[in-house]
């Protein structure tokens, strides 16, 4: 057998290992040839691929990024680099070419639908879910998502002293387009004051209060938001991204910044931090290396008992696979009676 591998979407801690994982226990099975396809697929549009052994894989586990390469917008059936044509063709073509008899695709929503295309297409395929916003549906945890929760919490306690230090209030901005996941645990893991997130509304002047009955009690009030809160008294100026017009949620914390500051005036002063990307780099947390290395253990043993146009998952304590075509296009927002919202609640942590 000759198995394709690619890491698609953005960048997250434990890509790395799932290559590693997937490809090492190919080989101990008697895969002949596993080959990386560079940068997603924009490697299967352009060309680009690189062989993957033993030695080139077995130290990537502690190694944060993707040796492949990754592209968040290089989807062959609307290509940028061609005016959003439909190049699958030719990427259909090169996958044939290098005599593929599968293609492991990593990544997030995106990926798994482009992913889904293609086994449409013929080219069998295998998921491994990839995304810190930890948004895929069927699977319960991301790896990644631990990393990027636990960068959360270190930057909520550093705030939390100069908070104090000064009697402000202060607003972290989490990753989270349409699920706050990272916010939520993020929040509870880093003691904030409240948490702000996609899926639950709430008003400034429920906020506001909140925030200043933590001021009265503490001195100080730390707020987390995701970037895709939702605030109707604050309609927020979108931009459509450069590549696909998506829009652009990042900088969510600056209008409510300002409405707060305007609400407080000299009293109280509000600070805004925003981190971004801070959330994808570095090297993956313990509990991510051992999801990583599961993932891909799991997709090889997908790949070796012929199943084909599934998602590897994980489903309490085990790793599952689930249909590919049930994935395609879905996120999974934080439910309703979610019990962490239960218990951000009952500490005090949700305004409204």
């Amino acid at each position: 057998m000759h198995i394709g591998l690619l890491t698609g979407g953005g960048d997250c801690p434990g890509l790395n290992a799932v290559i590693r994982a997937v490809t090492l226990a190919l080989l101990e099975a008697g895969v002949s040839r596993v080959t990386g396809i560079e940068r997603g697929f924009l490697g299967l549009i352009e060309r680009r691929a690189q062989p993957l052994d033993e030695p080139r894989v077995r130290d990537l586990l502690a190694e944060g990024g993707t040796v492949l390469g990754t592209h968040n917008r290089a989807d062959p059936f609307h290509y940028f680099g061609a005016g959003g044509a439909d190049v699958s063709g030719d990427a259909l073509a090169f996958a044939q070419s290098l005599g593929l008899d599968l293609l492991v695709a990593i990544g997030g929503d995106g990926t798994m639908t482009i992913a889904e295309r293609f086994g449409r297409l013929g080219l069998p395929v295998i998921g491994v879910p990839k995304t810190i916003d930890n948004d895929i549906v069927g699977n319960e945890r991301s790896f990644g998502f631990d990393s990027a929760v636990a960068v959360v919490a270190d930057a909520l306690n550093r705030l939390q002293t100069t908070a104090r230090s000064h009697g402000r209030v202060m607003l972290l901005e989490t990753m989270g387009r349409h699920a706050g996941w990272i916010a939520l645990e993020g929040g509870i893991a880093g003691g904030a004051d409240a948490i702000l997130i996609p899926e639950r509304g709430f008003t400034l002047e429920q906020l506001a209060t909140h925030c200043e009955r933590r001021i009265a009690a503490q001195g100080y009030a730390l707020v987390c938001l995701a970037e895709g809160m939702q605030l109707p008294e604050l309609p927020r100026q979108l931009q459509g991204d450069a590549f696909d017009g998506r829009l652009t949620l990042a900088g969510a914390g600056l209008p409510l910044q300002a409405a707060l500051q305007a609400r407080w005036g000299a009293a109280i002063e509000v600070r805004y931090s925003l981190l971004g990307h801070l959330q994808r780099g570095g090297a993956p947390s313990s509990f991510d290396r051992v999801l990583s290395t599961r993932f891909g253990v799991a997709a090889a043993r997908a790949v070796l008992a012929g199943e084909r146009q599934r998602m590897v998952a994980l489903r309490g304590d085990r790793i599952v696979s689930v249909p590919l075509d049930e994935v395609a296009g879905v996120s999974r927002p934080v439910p309703a009676d979610h019990e962490l919202l239960a218990v951000a609640s009952a500490v005090g942590q949700l305004p409204g």
